[in-house]
């Protein structure tokens, strides 16, 4: 057996932004028609050490593409020099089961997730966006502004992190990354940093809603994707009440998004407030932004045919580029 393995610089090459926003389009739209079937995730606590291992399949027929993730989340392994998230993504062939490729798993969820955000932006803002303000620096947060810049000439981007240090590191990176041709400055407080942004994004793991409601713009579109339990929330209630919102799954959503949990909790919203998934809105069957003035949601916690979808276009890019080490079982 042949075992072709992937680290996060042959990723990067075998699946360019551009091409990931398509897969996530296409692996949303397939998932909201039925045509997924991704299995609920399956948590395993470790509670000496206060972490978690998720195991997340999915297989999606149409495209061909079955894959598992596996993905450890240690908040304590900061103190110990380590990184908080490891994940690894096996693909394999539906037609025999057999593995095909081992892809290094945080880089694969970091390009998904921000390429989710670039298909719900294509889809959702308006087609003169061009200001961009960005919550978070960390590895999300760059995705999320590559991502952004894919679909939108973004002129200016805005950040802005509780870690200062961070969010200057980030700057400086993106003043010098390829696709971005966009002023980038760090912002000096939430309402500078939204203040008359055309997109928002978040990527942080807030318990509290990072900026006022009454700091956004009219017509201003955000992609909220830190916030993955009830107990986060990174987006105020009152911009979660006239917004319109959609979702990955609508049915993780309700298990899982903080961001919409506590306003259901507090009779602010209803589940009928959630106007759809975003699949819906890729497939042509349900209408995304229906004015230039209404603020539009995409809460996103993230869904497994995502990883197997961009797994599978990764893994055949790579045979047909010969990236990767090859290594026989």
């Amino acid at each position: 057996m042949r075992l072709r393995v992937l680290n996060a610089t042959d990723l990067q090459r075998a699946l360019p932004m551009a091409e990931a926003i398509q897969a996530m389009k296409t692996a949303f739209a397939l998932f909201s028609s039925g045509q997924a079937d991704v299995p609920l995730r399956t948590r395993l606590d470790v509670p000496d050490r206060g972490g978690a291992t998720l195991f997340m399949p999915a297989l999606v027929a149409p495209t061909g593409d079955l894959a598992v993730k596996v993905v450890s989340v240690f908040p304590g392994n900061a103190s110990r020099g380590l990184p908080t998230l490891h994940a690894l993504v096996v693909a394999l062939d539906p037609a025999s089961g057999a593995p095909l490729a081992l892809i290094e798993g945080a880089s694969l969820t970091a390009l998904r997730t921000g390429a989710a955000s670039g298909a719900a932006s294509d889809l959702l803002a308006r087609p003169e966006s061009a200001t961009l303000a960005i919550f978070g620096s960390g590895v999300q947060a760059r995705t999320q502004v590559l991502a952004l810049c894919a679909v939108r000439r973004i002129h200016e981007i805005r950040i802005f992190s509780l870690d200062p240090a961070g969010a200057d590191r980030m700057r400086g990176e993106l003043a010098q990354q390829a696709g971005v041709e966009a002023s980038v400055r760090v912002a000096a407080s939430p309402e500078d940093a939204v203040s008359g942004a055309d997109v928002v994004c978040t990527a942080t793991t807030s318990v509290t809603p990072v900026f006022p409601d009454a700091a956004l713009a009219p017509g201003v579109h955000i992609n909220a994707i830190g916030a993955f339990t009830p107990e986060m929330q990174e987006i105020d209630a009152a911009t979660v009440a006239r917004a319109r919102i959609f979702v990955d799954s609508k049915r993780a959503a309700l298990a899982e998004a903080g961001d919409l949990i506590q306003p259901l909790r507090a009779g602010r919203i209803s589940e009928a407030s959630i106007v759809g998934e975003i699949g819906e809105v890729a497939a042509g069957t349900r209408p995304g932004r229906t004015s230039a003035d209404e603020i539009t949601l995409f809460k996103s916690v993230g869904l497994a045919v995502q990883d197997a979808v961009a797994a599978g276009r990764a893994v055949r890019n790579a045979q047909n580029l010969g990236l990767g080490q090859v290594i026989d079982l």
